[in-house]
């Protein structure tokens, strides 16, 4: 997955331009048992792509080159029957809009999300509730 700036749910940063809000939570990337996956990069991504309507936008907007945005679409688009874009070549801006099947591979995908917190709400708790405190001045621990 491309390194670019990490959103919250509500894809806003955690103080305007600076740096993001550290995730919190589950990361869920959906595998479907022959290589192919569905993951949180290519679910903003879409997300973005639908705000922007433009993949060069997007990418600008994620902080990733339009090579690996446009790699990721296309690894998408390939894992699916159904288109997940539309693009539109030389419309200058707004080139690309997410089709019906688009806005519900992202609908899925969140769903899948929200009933996994849900149903793991407890676990998290308690493992968060067993944290060490961060010592002062202590860099955050690497994800992972």
């Amino acid at each position: 997955m491309a390194r670019h700036t990490h959103t919250d749910l509500t894809g806003e940063k955690a103080d305007g331009d600076t740096a993001p809000r550290p995730r919190d939570g589950l990361f869920i990337r959906v595998y479907f048992g022959d290589g192919r996956h569905l993951g949180p990069g290519m679910i903003e991504l879409l997300e973005t792509i639908r705000t922007e309507r433009s993949i060069l936008s997007a990418a600008r907007r994620l902080g990733m080159s339009y090579r690996r945005a446009w790699l990721l679409v296309d690894e998408i688009g390939r894992s699916f029957r159904q288109k997940v874009v539309e693009t539109h070549p030389g419309r200058r801006g707004h080139g690309t809009d997410l089709t019906p099947f688009g806005e519900r591979l992202i609908a899925l995908y969140r769903e899948v999300e929200r009933s996994s917190t849900a149903a793991s709400r407890a676990a998290v708790d308690e493992l968060r509730a067993a944290l060490a405190p961060l010592e002062a001045g202590a860099e955050e621990p690497a994800e992972g």
